[in-house]
């Protein structure tokens, strides 16, 4: 809390008791509250990508960032429907040039930061041939295939693109299970809830999956462009920082962490 010269002899006149009682208030709030500056809302794909870019960022800077993943699809709709977040980071372009025509969207704050990638994933111990590509998904031993749902999902509607390449999607269809977003599907794979997926190639490097199977990169031919892009939100209470960390993901530090994890990533001058 932050007192004024005459906020603080108001204060002084208050009962010690009720004095008490707001400054402990004060001392006991999260840190997380106090010290909050950009709250993020973020493509499933990018939750290990953006755990490193937020916290240089935070190094760099001493501005916090919070971030919650999930379906771009999903999170579009709530900022339709006046969600409390500052910037929005898609898995693709559609959901932000559509927030960007309704006038949601902060004036020139548009930008394409990346391009992913998604790949056949087999768990550790699959007796799956890679190197087949997608037509190993029609074995009899593969029950059960994760992929995003792709009503929301950038990630799940290329896996079901790069599918329909194979022409193999109406033999496999009901084999599909669908997360929530990529990064349930990937968890679906990862847990043992199901035999393969297709999921985003961040994800198949990050810590939680890189040693835990291996993973085969599908044509980029084969699926529309995933090209990502973030916006700032016209609503956004924090106009000022949301500018500092979209300069900061056009650094050559932000985007090396993006290349890191697997995606394609266009210099910028």
């Amino acid at each position: 809390m932050r007192f004024t010269t005459s906020s603080l002899e108001y204060a002084l006149l208050l009962p010690c008791r009720v004095l008490s009682l707001v400054l402990a208030f004060v001392l006991v709030l999260p840190t997380a509250a106090l010290g909050q500056d950009l709250t993020v809302v973020a493509a499933a794909v990018m939750q290990f990508a953006m755990q490193d870019i937020s916290a240089r960022f935070a190094h760099e800077t001493g501005k916090s960032v919070k971030v919650i993943y999930g379906s771009s699809g999903n999170f579009a709709q709530q900022l339709r429907n006046s969600a409390p977040f500052d910037m929005f980071f898609s898995a693709n372009l559609d959901y932000p040039e559509q927030l960007q025509q309704e006038g949601l969207v902060e004036p020139d704050s548009f930008y394409s930061y990346a391009k992913g990638k998604i790949v056949l994933w087999i768990p550790k111990g699959s007796e799956l041939d890679l190197h087949a590509g997608l037509p190993v998904l029609l074995s009899s031993s593969v029950g059960k295939i994760a992929i995003a749902n792709p009503a929301h999902a950038p990630y799940g509607k290329a896996a079901v693109a790069a599918l329909q390449a194979e022409q193999i999607y109406e033999r496999v269809k009901d084999k599909l299970v669908l997360g929530e977003n990529i990064s349930q599907a990937a968890s679906f794979v990862a847990s043992g809830a199901a035999d393969a997926g297709i999921v985003a190639l961040s994800l198949a490097v990050s810590p939680n999956m890189k040693d835990k199977g291996q993973y085969l990169e599908i044509p980029t031919a084969e699926y529309p462009a995933l090209e990502q892009a973030c916006v700032i939100l016209r609503s956004s209470k924090n106009k000022n920082v949301a500018r500092q960390f979209l300069h900061f993901m056009q650094t050559k530090a932000a985007q090396d962490l993006l290349r890191q994890y697997g995606f394609d990533v266009a210099p910028t001058n």
